[in-house]
């Protein structure tokens, strides 16, 4: 590693290879069971009723085409024999806070980015790391043999460029992708490969003759914002130049406030679908916030489009509060202010922010015998998340017979 590299910023992007899938392989392989990761196998959706989406698969089920987000009845046509094993979220956070906990030990600023993935700021590190990258190694190397699955590191002078590093040769690899390692290592990727940049916008890039992202790196700035908006087009060309000056958030800072989010499998077109995955997204907000004894001031919710347009309104209550119900009630309101155009969704976000720690219940305009019963369903449904998996119990009540939207604890 060059001198000048110490000079930089340095940041780690962690990323489980295949998570969930190795995740549920790691736990059977120390049950004593078959291995799935060597088998065609996937994890989502329903064997005997053919339904749901693949959310993981092995690398021998890959060999036979199928694809993460993909109908189960479809994977299983190219592949009858796939093994399918059901999601177990409670298997992944306890997996995801281990792997976290190991990055920790080498840094105080690590960033949850999602369930599989963090970000760990290097910078100024060199005193108690000389050479960074036998760090990367042996990071990876320790989460291997403790927790007994692999992670790519990407190892990078900011965040983008870490991340694009993690997702070169997997599995069980260290890359660099450094400033002056953009040309060659991936000024060369399709545009595609870019971080942000979606099917829609590939195939505007591609319709445009801008291939790979040196093409776009090239380009005059004003002529992509003219391609796909002022505001992704700039975003996009400074990415596809190595620029991205966004910090690593430490867990310190993000406590301020709780948020959820999911980049969605299919385009989401549906008022009644798109409340059914807001209430998921509030209730696991609101349940995370409860287990550190914190109510909300405020709640917001963010919407992305198949543009890559982003919307986001905010409310406050006139109290704080943790009932799962009021949220969701709150972010019902606010999707429907926010999705006047009707564009199809792909990513729907749920934030709940000042947060107040004081034990004492204010009192709200809410009817108090209702909303104690509610308070009461949600530690029920706490208790028994915390005693036997979180995918053991679903709130409902998002559809009722007629198709009407209906509130969360009816």
């Amino acid at each position: 590693m060059e001198d000048g590299f110490l000079l930089e910023r340095i940041i780690f992007h962690i990323d489980v290879n295949s998570a969930f899938l190795s995740w549920e392989a790691t736990k059977r392989v120390k049950e004593g069971k078959e291995d799935i990761r060597l088998i065609p196998s996937a994890i989502g959706g329903d064997r005997d009723k053919r339904t749901g989406v693949i959310l993981a698969k092995s690398q021998p089920a890959k060999k036979y085409g199928i694809k993460t987000g993909e109908p189960v009845g479809m994977a299983l046509g190219k592949c009858p024999e796939l093994y399918l094993a059901k999601p177990d979220f409670a298997l992944y956070e306890k997996s995801s806070k281990a792997f976290m906990d190991i990055c920790r030990e080498y840094t105080p600023v690590v960033e949850k980015f999602s369930i599989d993935e963090c970000f760990l700021d290097m910078s100024g590190m060199s005193n108690i790391y000389p050479n960074i990258l036998d760090v990367a190694v042996e990071i990876k190397d320790r989460i291997k043999n403790e927790l007994g699955f692999t992670v790519n590191v990407g190892v990078g002078s900011n965040k983008l460029l870490a991340k694009m590093a993690s997702d070169f040769e997997k599995p069980d690899k260290v890359h660099t992708l450094f400033v002056n390692e953009i040309e060659i290592k991936m000024w060369s990727l399709p545009v595609r490969e870019l971080f942000m940049v979606g099917a829609a916008t590939a195939e505007k890039f591609e319709k445009a003759f801008i291939r790979t992202i040196g093409d776009l790196a090239r380009l005059d700035v004003n002529y992509v914002k003219s391609l796909i908006g002022d505001k992704l087009g700039s975003l996009l060309y400074n990415f596809a130049n190595g620029i991205d000056d966004s910090s690593v958030s430490s867990d310190r800072d993000r406590a301020k406030g709780y948020s959820n989010s999911v980049t969605l499998e299919c385009d989401v077109k549906d008022i009644y679908e798109a409340q059914k995955i807001l209430l998921s997204l509030a209730d696991s907000t609101a349940t995370r916030m409860r287990s550190d004894g914190g109510k909300a001031f405020c709640v917001s919710v963010l919407i992305r489009d198949v543009d890559f347009n982003d919307r986001s309104h905010q409310r406050r209550f006139s109290y704080s509060t943790d009932v799962t119900c009021e949220i969701f009630e709150a972010c019902k309101v606010l999707l429907e202010e926010l999705w006047v155009r009707k564009k199809a969704l792909r990513l729907i976000g749920v934030s709940l922010t000042d947060i107040d720690f004081d034990d004492e219940v204010q009192l709200s305009l809410f009817d108090e015998e209702k909303r104690e019963r509610a308070r009461a369903i949600d530690q029920t449904v706490d208790n028994i998340r915390h005693k036997y998996g979180k995918n053991m119990i679903f709130r409902g009540g998002v559809y009722s017979k007629n198709g009407k939207s209906k509130k969360a604890n009816d």
